[in-house]
């Protein structure tokens, strides 16, 4: 993508997706300048089962800053972690502690990466942000609009945990990588000799190195454990069948750590927090066909006007299924699927596309009771 060869602020997590980012945008002509966010450290979240490396760590500082000394390109590192604290860590257990199960990358894009970063962007006089996700944009002439398109690599595509960028956002922001695959990205970091050419990349939450948000509730709720111990577990008929250790430490479609006794396989199909209950059932009852979402973002339309048919993917590792998608009431808009689906669980993102086209997305308030 060519905007006139202007300057670019690149986000630089030190892995190989955001480097190669840089370098690209560099040999296109671009003013690179590389900046690594500081969001989060071990002593507010714990967790440290890797010494000082992984996301946010000193080790991915340096590594993001040997690549713009290898290019002589100026590397910056801003630190928003009391921003990212309140914004994601904090609203992350707000969300668990009342029965849902939020989403926090999406968060950390829609507040942080784009809104706090832009903000940054602004201020040292870029024109442009730029990342290493696998997503495209695209303005259309005809709507006026910016568009937000899947990556390339169906397998990488990161155009999911993008939905709450604004027109504003997508106006002044580059994807290198959107047109390109995995393997291709590899190959050029090789190419350029760059230090993260073969750096893994991380899995878990960045906040939760260790995989275990239960600590993490416990550590930012020292008494939450004791306070919602020993509630109900009841079935889809309302029997009380057992306890559970607290609501919080479930979530819609677990299948674990529900009690034995079982003749057939059981799973949470509902959390309700102000009971601390949460209810099983078999397979069948964690199918949903229609659901409310809030927080609506809708990008490449504008508005929906009447019921329209799109793919709808609600999660993240989805293929998208397809649904009606209807106008918005109250500021909510109601999605029913052609077919029913499983685990449709609030506090997570449902978007929907039009082929590669994200049309909106919002999140999940609660499953409705239709057949």
């Amino acid at each position: 993508m060519n905007r006139n060869k202007k300057t670019v602020l690149v986000a630089m997590s030190g892995g190989v997706d955001s480097s190669v980012s840089a370098i690209l945008l560099h040999h296109q002509g671009y003013r690179v300048i590389g900046a690594t966010m500081k969001l989060w450290d071990y002593d507010q979240v714990g967790g440290n089962i890797s010494g000082d490396r992984g996301c946010c760590s000193i080790e991915s500082i340096n590594d993001a800053r040997k690549v713009c000394t290898k290019y002589d390109l100026p590397h910056y590192i801003f630190n928003f972690s009391q921003e990212f604290y309140q914004s994601v860590v904090m609203n992350f257990v707000d969300e668990y502690i009342s029965g849902r199960t939020p989403n926090p990358c999406i968060r950390c894009n829609t507040f942080i990466k784009w809104n706090i970063f832009q903000q940054k962007a602004q201020e040292i006089g870029a024109d442009f942000v730029a990342t290493g996700h696998y997503a495209r944009i695209h303005y259309n002439k005809e709507s006026e609009r910016y568009e937000l398109l899947k990556g390339k690599d169906t397998i990488k595509d990161q155009s999911y945990a993008l939905w709450g960028l604004s027109q504003v956002n997508l106006s002044n922001t580059i994807f290198p990588l959107g047109e390109l695959q995995k393997k291709e990205v590899r190959s050029l970091a090789r190419k350029y000799r760059l230090s993260t050419a073969e750096k893994r990349e991380s899995q878990e939450i960045c906040f939760i190195p260790d995989n275990n948000y239960h600590r993490l509730l416990n550590i930012m709720q020292p008494d939450l454990e004791k306070s919602v111990a020993g509630g109900n577990i009841v079935d889809d008929r309302g029997k009380i069948i057992g306890k559970h250790r607290g609501y919080p430490f479930y979530t819609i479609g677990q299948r674990r750590g529900l009690g034995g006794g079982n003749t057939e396989p059981k799973y949470v199909v509902n959390i309700d927090a102000a009971r601390n209950e949460i209810m099983i059932g078999d397979k069948e009852s964690l199918a949903g066909i229609s659901f409310l979402i809030k927080d609506v973002n809708l990008i490449s339309r504008g508005e929906i006007n009447k019921p329209s048919e799109y793919k709808i993917k609600i999660r993240y590792n989805d293929y998208g299924h397809p649904g009606v998608v209807y106008p918005a009431v109250n500021s909510k808009i109601k999605i029913r699927f052609e077919q029913p689906q499983r685990a449709i669980t609030p506090g997570q993102s449902a978007v929907f596309y039009d082929r590669d086209t994200i049309v909106g997305g919002g999140v999940i308030e609660r499953q409705l009771d239709e057949g």
